[in-house]
C-alpha cells in the first residue's frame, strides 16, 4: 500500500516515447513542475499531452514543448505561450482545442468508466461539424482537420457526442497526500488535477506535504488512493516554488 517513490526521476522512469499524458494544472496553479522536469531530463519524446494549457513563462509543459518533446496537445487554450502558437501555426505540432468544460468532463468520464457523453457545448460550430485545424502545413493551409461528430436531439435540444479521455500516465500536483495515494488539492489547483488523476492509467502525484495514513480526514479527500499509483514527496524548496502568471498590484 505504500506508494511513495524516492525521487521524481524514478517515478517517471518508465514513461516511454510516444506515451499519452494527462497533466494537471490551471494556468500556473497546481502544475506538477518537478515531475515534468524529471520527464524532460529522462528524454522521453513524441508525447501526446492532455492538459488545460501547455505551460507558460518557461515552466510546466512549456519545458517539454520548447525541447520538441511534445507531438500532440489536447487542451482548451493557447494563452500567452508564444512557442506553443509558433509550433502550432508552423505545422510542427498537432493541437486539438476543446471547450474547457468539455475537456474537464472528458477527463472525468474517462476516470469514471463512461465511454462518451452528450453536451450542448459546440453544437452549430466546427466543434461538432468538423473542420477545426488540428495541424497546419506550415504555409498557411490546413494539413489535418477535426472530423464531424454525432449530433442528437433530446427534448428539442441538440447535443454533440464527446468521447471520454484516457491516458497512459497522469502527472498531478497536490497540496497534501498520504502514503496510500489519497490526495487533497487547494483552491484553483483543484480545477483540473483531480480530473487528470482519474484519467491516467498510471497516476503519479507530487505532493507538497506527505502525511501518514490517517493524517487526512476522509471527508477532505479529493482523489482517493485507488486512482493513484505513485507519490513523490517534494522538498520544502520545491513546494515553495510557485509563480504568478499575471501579477496585479495596487499603489
Amino acid at each position: 500500500m505504500d506508494k511513495v517513490v524516492a525521487t521524481a526521476g524514478q517515478a517517471v522512469a518508465d514513461v516511454p516515447d510516444g506515451a499519452s499524458l494527462a497533466v494537471g494544472g490551471f494556468g500556473l496553479s497546481g502544475v506538477p513542475n518537478v515531475l515534468i522536469r524529471a520527464l524532460h531530463e529522462r528524454g522521453a519524446g513524441a508525447l501526446s499531452v492532455v492538459s488545460n494549457n501547455c505551460g507558460a513563462m518557461e515552466t510546466g509543459l512549456a519545458v517539454l514543448l520548447a525541447a520538441g518533446r511534445i507531438a500532440r496537445v489536447t487542451g482548451s487554450y493557447i494563452g500567452g505561450n508564444k512557442e506553443f502558437a509558433r509550433q502550432y501555426l508552423g505545422g510542427e505540432l498537432e493541437v486539438e482545442l476543446i471547450p474547457q468544460g468539455t475537456l474537464a468532463e472528458r477527463l472525468r468520464a474517462g476516470g469514471a468508466g463512461i465511454p462518451a457523453f452528450y453536451t450542448p457545448a459546440g453544437v452549430g460550430t466546427q466543434v461538432a461539424e468538423g473542420g477545426l485545424p488540428w495541424r497546419y502545413d506550415g504555409a498557411g493551409g490546413v494539413a489535418l482537420a477535426s472530423p464531424p461528430k454525432e449530433v442528437r436531439e433530446f427534448d428539442g435540444t441538440e447535443y454533440v457526442l464527446e468521447r471520454a479521455i484516457r491516458t497512459d500516465f497522469a502527472l498531478v500536483r497536490a497540496a497534501q497526500g498520504d502514503r496510500h495515494g489519497n490526495l487533497v488539492f487547494h483552491k484553483s489547483s483543484r480545477n483540473f488535477n483531480p480530473l487528470a488523476a482519474m484519467a491516467g492509467r498510471v497516476t503519479i502525484a507530487e505532493v507538497e506535504e506527505l502525511v501518514e495514513p490517517g493524517g487526512i480526514d476522509p471527508d477532505a479527500v479529493h482523489v482517493p488512493g485507488v486512482f493513484v499509483q505513485r507519490v513523490v514527496a517534494l522538498t520544502p524548496e520545491q513546494a515553495a516554488d510557485k509563480r504568478i502568471e499575471q501579477r496585479t498590484v495596487s499603489s
